[in-house]
């Protein structure tokens, strides 16, 4: 059974949009470039956690919960700490969190970096939030409902140059059997690096600053809500089969892009490199 809004749509938004400002506001910016060092620490190699990432979960997960009582809550902190919450992403509802997205950015008191919510449906994104605290930019969607900046209905955009960005995630560049692939896209397209923060990179493609991501981790709070906002706009966001993005899959690699076209442009270009091996089929029905 599809889930209705229990309220307007731009309630919905406006609900959320101002939770996430509450969380910006009150954990995040008053640490931007004055962190301790008892403020941080690694969770693994490479992957760090301040006391903003804490406390802005807190405040959205408590704030979330008031809005969509019956919805599970999978946020990257307490998942991190509790993998069985991981469980409840497939469930009839689930908010996901990022509650600092670009942490290493952060840290380094740098951008950029943000905030991101999704609301999913057994396993689909359904819902959508990206709040950049710096500028305040705020991006929101919901399935079958488009998707907006500042409240602004935007159709997601080519950059229009001759050659088209390819962002890049390292980690698919490292990953085991990619090389043959970024070789590939590094003769056909202009490639640059992913900022580290999935909450810059989807907006990108939406406003034609960059045309073609490449992930290699998906993690759902990292992508739920991008994947979501792109799609709406008119974007394209799949798995690297062509499979459709979901947030319970557990798979690694993901491909998005600001056009159809875009997207069919680069599964043909990677198809070559695999020599027709079939990995990423170009699907006609993107």
């Amino acid at each position: 059974m599809t889930f209705v809004l229990p309220n307007a749509q731009a309630s919905l938004h406006a609900a959320v949009h101002a939770l996430m400002r509450d969380a910006a506001d009150r954990a995040i910016m008053p640490r931007h470039r004055r962190l301790a060092v008892e403020d941080v620490r690694e969770k693994c190699a490479d992957e760090l956690v301040t006391v903003a990432d804490r406390e802005s979960e807190s405040i959205l997960a408590e704030g979330l919960n008031k809005i969509l009582p019956k919805a599970a809550i999978v946020g990257e902190e307490a998942a991190d700490a509790d993998p069985a919450l991981l469980d409840n992403l497939g469930s009839s509802l689930c908010w996901i969190i990022d509650p600092l997205d670009g942490t290493a950015n952060f840290v380094a008191g740098n951008g950029p970096f943000g905030i991101l919510v999704a609301l999913a449906e057994h396993g689909t994104p359904i819902g959508g939030w990206i709040l950049d605290p710096r500028s305040g930019r705020f991006v929101a969607a919901f399935r079958g409902q488009g998707a907006f900046i500042n409240g602004e209905p935007v159709t997601a955009r080519a950059s229009g140059g001759d050659v088209p960005i390819a962002a890049i995630s390292s980690l698919f560049a490292r990953a085991p059997g990619r090389e043959g692939i970024v070789d590939q896209l590094r003769s056909r397209f202009q490639t640059v690096p992913i900022p580290r923060c999935a909450a810059e990179q989807y907006p990108a493609m939406m406003m034609g600053n960059s045309d073609i991501a490449l992930f290699e981790r998906t993690l759902p709070w990292d992508h739920a809500a991008g994947v979501l906002c792109l799609v709406e706009a008119g974007g394209v966001a799949t798995r690297l089969d062509g499979a459709p993005y979901r947030v319970d899959d557990r798979k690694t690699g993901l491909i998005a892009a600001a056009t159809p076209a875009l997207a069919i442009r680069f599964r043909e270009c990677c198809n070559e490199a695999i020599n027709g091996a079939g990995l990423l089929a170009v699907r006609s029905a993107q």
